[in-house]
């Protein structure tokens, strides 16, 4: 599986985080599928957007371009690097940046030369989108409608104005690589062409993801220069995620709805909000964010959070009533879990998988209030794999305090020697205490926890 990743020029956005989330749960749902999954994602480190926010950076610290080239790359890396930590999410098994692989880039642009596919304009290398026939196929566009909506201009060093750059001769000041077609850098389609097939180790990819956006012109180029060169399909499966928008509008700076990734994380102090926000809207579908979603998915979280203390209570009554699992509890727990795969071989529906979570919980508590303990562990186990599989936290176990386990001994010492009223006396002051009132307020098995102890 191979995705377009970064190109490092500003902080990601959480329209990227949708991209890193998005594949990287695909990812962890092959695997469950007992698939061996090799993931690549690239960082476009060499692009006009870069050198452009270099020449920002030039005139601002008085440097020269290269040097300002150099720190916007390094900069941006390593954001991105934070980023992914604070999603807290795993890198791809490998990330190459473009600069890593221009010499791989220059062997395949000379392999489309020798085949007819491409030829040299001064310093320039453009590819010939007639000669390969089924250009569109992936976004359904004709070529001849496309050369309609093109402002043609007459200087133009290219044979037919919808040829695409492979490789771009020199500008002044601009970062350049040695190549037979002069001095220069590759065009942005060639990197993932290159870097997809050299990286999987085959001219065919399983998967190759990305956003909607890059449909057209990315994706089709891609498709056109490589299979042009191998002969070979080039991609068996696309995976196309919709685009997401702040309060129905684009996201930009210039409306001052631009949300990165730190300024959520920052804001809510919590990266599965932004990963349950995700999961409820299928991931070809555009998504909207604003205030209101994020409070559902809060919402959401307590539910899973509440479910979790129980996990706990039910751990602090160990040793108490325990009904065997029947077969008709494992049949209702292997019911949810059958449904939660059918969600997501149907295209990878986590709407619909995220509801059987829900309903797992449920059918978890009802064997938690009835004693079924081995029926609720069944439940809990299941329900921790799927949460590992969408990448959510699952609350960790908040420990008793020490001196409310001897109070609870020394009160079931008392009622063993049938003194019910020092038995009292201490259930009081465990009911009394601030901890136990602390509990109180953050879950809702608040009796269950003082009858525990």
């Amino acid at each position: 599986m191979y995705t377009c990743g970064v190109t490092v020029y500003d902080d990601c956005h959480i329209g990227h985080a949708r991209s890193l989330y998005i594949f990287e749960l695909i990812r962890r749902y092959l695997v469950y599928k007992s698939l061996r999954v090799r993931f690549i994602r690239n960082i476009t480190d060499v692009d006009d957007k870069i050198i452009n926010r270099a020449r920002e950076w030039s005139k601002r610290d008085n440097i020269s371009l290269k040097t300002a080239f150099d720190k916007v790359r390094d900069h941006y890396i390593k954001r991105y690097y934070q980023d992914l930590k604070a999603l807290d999410l795993p890198k791809a098994d490998n990330e190459p940046l473009a600069t890593e692989n221009i010499p791989d880039m220059i062997k395949f642009i000379e392999g489309l030369i020798d085949k007819g596919f491409a030829y040299q304009k001064k310093g320039n290398v453009y590819f010939r989108i007639r000669k390969f026939s089924d250009y569109g196929k992936l976004s359904g566009k004709k070529i001849n409608d496309l050369f309609y909506g093109v402002r043609i201009e007459p200087d133009s060093l290219k044979e037919d104005p919808l040829d695409f750059a492979l490789w771009k001769e020199k500008k002044e000041d601009e970062p350049f690589w040695s190549s037979p077609f002069g001095e220069g850098r590759p065009g942005w389609h060639i990197e993932c062409s290159v870097m997809s097939q050299k990286h999987l180790k085959t001219d065919t990819l399983d998967i190759h993801g990305g956003g909607k956006d890059l449909v057209f012109p990315h994706h089709e180029n891609e498709i056109a220069q490589s299979e042009s060169l191998t002969g070979k399909k080039f991609v068996h499966y696309w995976i196309h995620h919709g685009l997401l928008t702040i309060n129905g509008q684009k996201m930009a700076k210039s409306l001052g709805n631009f949300v990165t990734i730190k300024d959520f994380v920052d804001k809510y102090k919590d990266e599965d909000l932004l990963k349950l926000f995700y999961l409820s809207t299928h991931y070809s579908h555009p998504i909207d964010y604003n205030e209101e979603k994020i409070k559902e998915a809060r919402k959401q979280k307590k539910s899973l959070y509440d479910f979790f203390d129980r996990v706990n209570l039910r751990l602090l009554r160990k040793g108490r009533s325990n009904l065997p699992t029947s077969k008709k509890d494992k049949a209702k727990i292997e019911s949810i879990c059958v449904k939660f795969q059918e969600a997501m071989d149907d295209d990878f529906n986590t709407p619909q998988a995220l509801a059987c979570l829900f309903e797992l919980i449920d059918t978890g508590s009802g064997f938690a209030s009835s004693d079924k303990e081995e029926a609720f562990n069944y439940a809990k186990s299941r329900l921790e794999i799927f949460f590992a599989i969408f990448g959510l936290k699952i609350k960790p176990k908040e420990e008793i305090p020490k001196e409310f386990k001897e109070m609870a001994k020394k009160r079931d010492q008392a009622r063993e020697k049938k003194d019910f009223k020092k038995a009292d006396e201490i259930r009081s002051q465990i009911e009394s205490n601030n901890y136990l009132k602390r509990r109180k307020k953050r879950i809702r098995g608040y009796r269950k926890c003082v009858h525990a102890l």
